[in-house]
């Protein structure tokens, strides 16, 4: 078996459709890769490519994100606490039962709340410029942290500027 092929998988919670990539043996050390914004597993695929021979590798897409399904925000709650949610619901349908949390950007708040919840399943934990305090996000995401404090019309306009191609240019 080539453990370098990447294999694309759909994984359905409840009618939540979470896209994921996944590649390696299941038997060697598996490595949780969680993205951040405004990414996608899609981020991950040359670093998966360069793992595979020596780790399971599985890095799935937030709802809303990449190729995952984007529910209504009436019908899906867009919070950190739910994104981790979601992510652990996702570990129990892939019976993971020992891994290293790969946390990049926004995988950091999703995956510190699964290591804060769940630590029997965590190896170790690798962060790439992910924050784990609200002062390490620096004044100039005052507006995404006001709207993620508190959602309403008002706090949604500032936060909306952070999906303009300039802002992810920044």
């Amino acid at each position: 078996m080539n453990n370098k092929r990447i294999s694309y998988k759909t994984l359905d919670l409840d009618g939540l459709h979470i896209f994921y990539r996944e590649a390696g043996d299941r038997e060697k050390p598996t490595i949780l890769l969680l993205h951040g914004f405004p990414s996608s597993s899609q981020m991950f695929r040359d670093l998966i490519n360069d793992l595979a021979d020596d780790y399971h590798l599985i890095a799935p897409d937030y709802p809303g994100f990449g190729q995952s399904r984007a529910p209504s925000p009436k019908n899906y709650l867009y919070s950190f606490d739910n994104l981790a949610s979601t992510i652990n619901r996702f570990i129990d349908a892939l019976e993971l039962k020992k891994f290293t949390l790969y946390l990049q950007d926004y995988g950091g708040p999703v995956g510190f709340r699964i290591a804060c919840q769940r630590p029997f399943l965590i190896q170790a934990l690798i962060i790439q410029n992910a924050n784990a305090y609200n002062e390490g996000l620096g004044a100039a995401l005052n507006p995404l942290i006001e709207y993620i404090q508190y959602p309403n019309n008002d706090t949604e306009k500032g936060a909306r500027g952070y999906l303009s191609l300039d802002a992810t240019k920044w």
